[in-house]
């Protein structure tokens, strides 16, 4: 089958990529080559393994459980991403993870950790999110 639109492509992390794939076969191209692992301490390794320069990326990366392992590939990955020259990243995140840190319910000593992962994703470059059924309105926008 011919890719609708040649410039824009879809990667994966661990956190389903069954998903992705079936994401990727209804919109008539193929997942995008990359290796997310871990190192032997622990921590995550992405290596982007094609050409993604000038191109509209989506990064398909749900931050279920385990939450903190599913966000950090997502992180990491955008980050391998925008230093490929990827023009433009979108984070597909069918269940956002800590949304329901969405505000303050008692006091003012609690953090707004839906907001810190707003904030961590644009920092690494992500432009666009998608995602499904927010746990509160005021998270959208």
């Amino acid at each position: 089958m011919q890719a609708l639109n040649p410039d824009f492509m879809v990667f994966t992390g661990n956190a389903n990529p069954g998903l992705a794939a079936e994401i990727s076969q209804h919109l008539g191209t193929s997942l995008g080559a990359a290796r997310v692992g871990r190192f032997s301490d622990g921590e995550v390794t992405v290596e982007i393994n094609q050409n993604v320069r000038a191109r509209d990326v989506f990064v398909v990366q749900s931050t279920c459980a385990p939450t903190n392992e599913n966000l950090m590939e997502l992180l990491i990955m955008v980050d391998a991403l925008k230093r490929a020259s990827a023009e433009r990243i979108s984070a597909v995140i069918p269940y956002f993870g800590y949304a329901r840190q969405d505000r303050r319910p008692r006091s003012s000593r609690v953090p707004i950790s839906a907001k810190v992962v707003a904030n961590l994703l644009e920092t690494v470059g992500v432009a666009r999110v998608l995602t499904m059924d927010l746990h509160a309105d005021q998270i959208q926008g």
